[in-house]
Parts: structure tokens; C-alpha cells; sequence
């Protein structure tokens, strides 16, 4: 292994400033759910210049592609996402919340970071083959829309990694450790009352509130929320109350769900209480109701196997040097944060490691930027947070990492993350992920012993447990309204 990870660490650092520029580049083309145009084209074009063969529009979605490398088996798969957040633009590099652009989106999740390093593990990877004459095949899976449109769920349901034997991904984070925990499923759907509009003072008695409809819908849910299993969410947001006018009963109310739990039987089950909840609604306002069904997740399965051959990758090259600009920015940026941010933080990293993950916690109270790798444990807990590499996982085994790319504290979806995001900070973790996921691909190829532990892993669970796909076949991927 130690002659493939140098192979790795010269080949990336080798074009080290070509994939910082590509990562800024996405960065300053944030691009919401299913409309990241700019930003696949982007990636698809440097990939097919980079040599690889490259197909677009997959699983009938304009903006999903894969880029190709290698022939035969096995087929190893590195998943990019390149989705921004709305309403976060932000100032690179600033430790104030300053907007770019007013309005306008923002990368708060780090996947300027995410596409790009995938991007380059596959190059390297790509290197690696035609160095040594390696069989298999590198993918590089351009997966829009996770943010809020579970893409590559869509991608599963259509059938696009049928003949992957492997996946590996990452998430820009604040240390460097393995992301093992199961996350929740969950669904996405909107009810749309309509009722009849009248003079609320001269005429109520003629008009039917779909507003109301959607209080009561949402009064229901409230109470729903008792009798739920302990780790399931339901959260709403009302996305039409039907105008600004109070003197006029709303003919039209709409209000959008994200149902989780930590199985999808759950979710499925508290979703169609929800829709008998709509109906009485409906029932009793006199109004009509009806439900789009917008997306959904699987949980994420864990590959112990695949997980602990990653580990192996992440320790070896372990965390970046910072430089005392890095650390004065980093300290800066935390002084912004409360303690109950740095808080989440260290806890998210205990979860990740057990017991040792606990110390480890405790011992970084104080840490700014991640010094050291986070212990690794196989967990059964569950991280609550939803993720579309679920499906993925259940079609065949998946391990992901986390990388520091900020602040120890700074929590994602924040003006913070989007501040970091376009540092040199980012760009250290985002080559860190780079360079472990090229060389656990490299190792895929080369221990057949390996690949199959890790599929054997995988069908002693889906044996038991058969994966089906929680989007219904005539929903389709839908951008942001």
C-alpha cells in the first residue's frame, strides 16, 4: 500500500492548484436542486478532457452524467455532488455575515468541495490505471440535487448503478473520520388545499378557507407528533397561505412535509397518517386536497468492510498542516459560533467513534482546526440528518469519509461554512478526501479478496432486508419553486 499512496499524494499534489481552481470556480456558480447546469457541465467537460469517455443526462435527468475510465471489472464508482443552498450567498473569507449577492445561493454544504475532490481521485485513479496496466473501471458519478431532491435516488430507481460493484464518497466536515452511522429515511410531499374565496367581513359564510385547511392540517400534525416512535421528525413548511389580503377567505393554501425516521417503513407509515390528517382537514373545511409527492431517502447502510479499508487511507495520509493564517481565520470564524455549535460539532465526532470517539471529543474542546484523525468504531448510531448515498448503499456497498474543511463548531447550512468554503482551509481537506478515496479505490482494484468481503457484507444484509425504491415511478426530479 505505501507505493500506492505515494503514487496518490504525487499525482494529486501534482495538480494540486488545478483542483482548487475548479472547486472556487463551482463555488462561484452556486446552483440550487436539478438547475446546477453550470456547474455539471463544468466538471463533465474537464472530464472528458482529462480522457475519459463521458455520458450525459443519465437516468433522464439533464444535469446527472457519468465520466468513464478502464474496461471490465470491477467497476468502482466516486459519487460528486455540486448542489448549493438558497438564500446563502456570503463573502469568501470574511468572518462577518456579509452577503456576495443578496438572495442569491450559497455553497453552505461544501459541495463545491464534495464534486471536486471526487473529481480528482478519479483522475488519479485514471493515472494509477495507465501506469500499471491495471483492469477495472473508475466512474465518476455526477449526482445532482441532493440538497432537498434525493437525485440519486432518482439515479437508483433508473437503474445507473446496476453493474457498480463499489461506491466511495466523502462529506466536507469539520475533522477527518469516517461518516458510519446509519442517517434517516425520509419523504418529501406538498398538499395543495383550494377552497372558495369570498369577503371575509360581508360574506364568509360563502367562502371555504383552504388557509384554515392547512391550519388544522398542520394542528394535526402537532399533535400527531405524540404518537410517533421516539426518533422519527415531522417537520412543514407552509409555502402558499393563500395571499396577504386577511379580508379575503384564501381559495388556495399549500403546505409542504419532510417526514423522517430511522427505517423507511416508518417513514412510509407516518406519511400516510399525515395524508389522512390532509383529508380531515380537507373534510372539514370543505375544501379539496392534493398531494405532489416531491422526493424521498433511504437510510444510509454502513459497509464495515469497505469502511475500515477507507480508515486505513484516511490515517495514512491523516490531517493537513495549517499555517498560522489558517488558524488566526479558523479562531476568528469560531468567535462567531455559540457554545452549543461546538458542542454539535464535538458530538457529531463522538458518534463516529464509540468510546474513543468520546475522548477524542473531550480532548478537542479547545481544537480549531482538526490536528488529528477522529477514532473509528462500526456503530449502531444514528446520525439525524438524511442523505441520498442511502440508496446508493443499498444497491451495493458504499463507504464515505468526512475531511476538515473549517472551523472545529461551524455547523453546515450557515453563513460560516459558506464563508470557509473558498479558503485555503477547504482546499486542504477537499485534497485530503481527494487522495483517500483514490487510494481505496486503487486497493479495490488490486485485492479481489477485499471487493468481495465487502459485497459479501452487503448481501447478508439486503438478503434479509430487499431494497425498493421509495419514489413512486411516475414522480420526477423537481428544481426549487
Amino acid at each position: 500500500m505505501q507505493e500506492i499512496y505515494r503514487f496518490i499524494d504525487d499525482a494529486i499534489e501534482a495538480d494540486r492548484q488545478r483542483y482548487t481552481d475548479i472547486a472556487d470556480q463551482i463555488w462561484d456558480h452556486p446552483e440550487t436542486r436539478f438547475e446546477e447546469f453550470w456547474s455539471a457541465e463544468h466538471l463533465a467537460s474537464a472530464l472528458e478532457s482529462a480522457g475519459f469517455t463521458v455520458t450525459r443526462n443519465v437516468g433522464n435527468i439533464p444535469n446527472a452524467f457519468i465520466a468513464s475510465f478502464g474496461q471490465g471489472k470491477p467497476v468502482i464508482a466516486l459519487l460528486g455532488e455540486y448542489d448549493a443552498l438558497a438564500g446563502l450567498s456570503q463573502q469568501a473569507g470574511c468572518a462577518q455575515p456579509t452577503s456576495a449577492t443578496p438572495g442569491e445561493n450559497g455553497h453552505g454544504c461544501g459541495h463545491n468541495l464534495l464534486g471536486t475532490a471526487a473529481f480528482a481521485a478519479a483522475i488519479a485513479v485514471k493515472k494509477w490505471l495507465e501506469q500499471y496496466g491495471q483492469g477495472g473501471t473508475v466512474r465518476f458519478y455526477g449526482c445532482p440535487g441532493e440538497e432537498g431532491g434525493s437525485g440519486k435516488t432518482f439515479m437508483v430507481r433508473e437503474g445507473v448503478f446496476d453493474d457498480v460493484d463499489a461506491a466511495l464518497t466523502w462529506h466536507p466536515e469539520a475533522f477527518a473520520g469516517m461518516f458510519n452511522t446509519r442517517t434517516l429515511a425520509n419523504i418529501q410531499a406538498s398538499w395543495r388545499f383550494k377552497g372558495i374565496a369570498a369577503h371575509a367581513a360581508n360574506s364568509p359564510h360563502l367562502g371555504r378557507s383552504a388557509l384554515d385547511a392547512v391550519t388544522l392540517m398542520t394542528t394535526g400534525t402537532n399533535f400527531l407528533n405524540e404518537h410517533i416512535i421516539e426518533k422519527a421528525r415531522v417537520h412543514y413548511a407552509i409555502t402558499n397561505s393563500g395571499g396577504i389580503s386577511p379580508n379575503v377567505v384564501q381559495a388556495q393554501a399549500e403546505v409542504l412535509y419532510l417526514i423522517r425516521a430511522p427505517e423507511m417503513t416508518d417513514v412510509q407509515h407516518i406519511y400516510d397518517r399525515v395524508a389522512k390528517i390532509a383529508e380531515g382537514a380537507a373534510l372539514m373545511t370543505e375544501t379539496t386536497v392534493e398531494c405532489r409527492f416531491d422526493k424521498a431517502c433511504s437510510s444510509y447502510l454502513p459497509n464495515r468492510t469497505l469502511e475500515n479499508a477507507m480508515y486505513h487511507a484516511l490515517s495514512h495520509f491523516g490531517t493537513p498542516e495549517w499555517n498560522s493564517e489558517e488558524l488566526a481565520f479558523a479562531k476568528q470564524i469560531q468567535a462567531t459560533l455559540t457554545p452549543n455549535d461546538r458542542q454539535n460539532s464535538l458530538n457529531n465526532i463522538a458518534a463516529t467513534g464509540g468510546e474513543n470517539g468520546k475522548a477524542f471529543a473531550l480532548r478537542h474542546r479547545e481544537t480549531v482546526l482538526a490536528n488529528e484523525v477522529a477514532p473509528y468504531a462500526a456503530t449502531d448510531n444514528v446520525l439525524a440528518a438524511s442523505t441520498d448515498v442511502g440508496d446508493v448503499s443499498w444497491k451495493l456497498p458504499v463507504a464515505q469519509c468526512f475531511s476538515p474543511c473549517f472551523a472545529v463548531g461551524t455547523p453546515l447550512h450557515t453563513w460560516q461554512l459558506v464563508s470557509q468554503g473558498r479558503t485555503s482551509i477547504a482546499h486542504k481537506g477537499m485534497l485530503l478526501a481527494a487522495k483517500t478515496m483514490a487510494a481505496t479505490t486503487v486497493n479495490l482494484f488490486i485485492d479481489s479478496g477485499l471487493l468481495q468481503e465487502c459485497q459479501q457484507e452487503h448481501q447478508q444484509v439486503t438478503d434479509t432486508q430487499p431494497y425498493h425504491c421509495p419514489i413512486p415511478k411516475n414522480v420526477t426530479p423537481s428544481p426549487l419553486k
